[in-house]
């Protein structure tokens, strides 16, 4: 399809389901251009003719760098927000049941797959513009169980975070994540995470409830736009007080 001709131009990875959904609902709205990647997810029919879509395995640093060229060429030649969203748990494995594909795996689709599509989209992207990631509450607390893999990945796209802030803060790209905590109507919850595990969790939040994508795509709108822009190398938790409990 043929993209809007104002607002924005916006890349979204993993933007067919659940929380990067969410954030492609909100940039849609707001009268962005967007283009999203996803693995195998199809896209929803309410945003089939709003978005410019591109499948991508974003583990793949060769296909990373020619999908995200293709998507920038079809925004108008430049990409001025980037969202890191694409990533995974993959499975619960015990550190002594986690075999070496296992650990690669999801230090790949989490950690290396920023790596490769930031370094895809930094030539298309100039003074002014925005780098959001997305990494968990997991890289604060460990996370559940079976999840070390997940949690160390997330913990180093944090850090990758606040390097970028510092190494492209000359160049005017502000770079910023966010570290959700539980967020309900997604499917990495309803397939990881058991309702009793899932209510045992939002009674020890001290806010007692779930988030939901809306409000993760809320902060995300907010460090993309020009005030945001300030809070280059922050990692927001958006989780109901559950890192302080």
């Amino acid at each position: 399809m043929t993209a809007p001709s104002t607002g924005r131009s916006i890349l979204i990875t993993g933007g067919a389901t659940g929380i990067g959904l969410g954030i492609a609902e909100a940039f849609v709205h707001s009268g962005d251009r967007v283009a999203i990647t996803t693995h195998s997810s199809p896209v929803p029919d309410h945003l089939a003719d709003r978005v410019i879509a591109e499948r991508m395995d974003v583990t793949d640093s060769a296909q990373v760098t020619k999908t995200v060229n293709g998507l920038a060429d079809a925004l108008g030649g430049r990409i001025d927000v980037l969202v890191n969203n694409a990533g995974g748990l993959v499975a619960r494995r015990a550190i002594d049941e986690a075999d070496d594909a296992h650990w690669h795996h999801v230090i790949e689709l989490n950690l290396s797959s920023v790596f490769y599509v930031v370094r895809a989209a930094l030539p298309r992207m100039v003074a002014g513009g925005r780098i959001v990631n997305i990494s968990s509450l997991a890289a604060h607390n460990g996370g559940g169980a079976g999840a070390s893999a997940y949690a160390a990945s997330k913990a180093g796209v944090e850090g990758l975070t606040r390097a970028l802030a510092k190494e492209l803060g000359p160049r005017g790209i502000a770079v910023s994540a966010i570290a959700p905590g539980l967020i309900l109507d997604t499917p990495f919850h309803e397939r990881f995470t058991p309702e009793a595990d899932q209510q045992a969790t939002i009674a020890a939040t001290p806010l007692r409830q779930a988030g939901t994508p809306a409000h993760i795509a809320a902060t995300a709108m907010y460090l993309a736009s020009e005030p945001g822009g300030f809070a280059s190398g922050t990692v927001v938790a958006v989780n109901g007080a559950a890192a302080f409990h």
